[in-house]
């Protein structure tokens, strides 16, 4: 019971974080795209901010024998980059450049009532159920 609501502070810190950084804002990181017009480096400033905010977190939790509410560590062990990697990768981008909203930031959204942002959540759950069913061959 203690992960899940470690779990539940976590995200509502992350959402929190999203939101007062307007990062649920489309125009916000189409702006952040927009290199050639009316540039807005508030992304990379909130990108550059967690990443310092990550790279002293994992340097301390790492120094643990192990997780405070857990047995051990999961990390990721693959470092190969292949064409899977890549094309989902691709794919995320265009799809955020377009919608200017990813997972996070658009479940955040939800509470402005927008319809956009409902279309784009259906949107990504029926790419992830599609995904699952055409791709892992529904062994998800």
């Amino acid at each position: 019971m203690p992960q899940i609501f470690a779990a539940l502070a976590s995200g509502i810190l992350f959402g929190l974080g999203l939101g007062v950084s307007r990062m649920i804002d489309p125009s916000k990181v189409q702006g952040f795209l927009d290199v050639a017009g009316a540039w807005d480096a508030t992304l990379l400033v909130v990108m550059v901010s967690a990443l310092a905010v990550y790279a002293v977190g994992y340097r301390l939790v790492m120094r643990r024998p192990k997780p405070i509410l857990g047995d051990v560590f999961h990390v990721p062990t693959r470092r190969d980059v292949d064409a899977r990697l890549v094309l989902g990768s691709a794919i995320f981008g265009i799809g955020w450049g377009l919608a200017g909203f990813c997972p996070g930031p658009a479940l955040t959204a939800l509470v402005l009532g927008r319809t956009e942002v409902l279309l784009f959540i259906v949107a990504m759950l029926v790419g992830a159920a599609l995904h699952d069913v055409l791709i892992e061959g529904g062994k998800a």
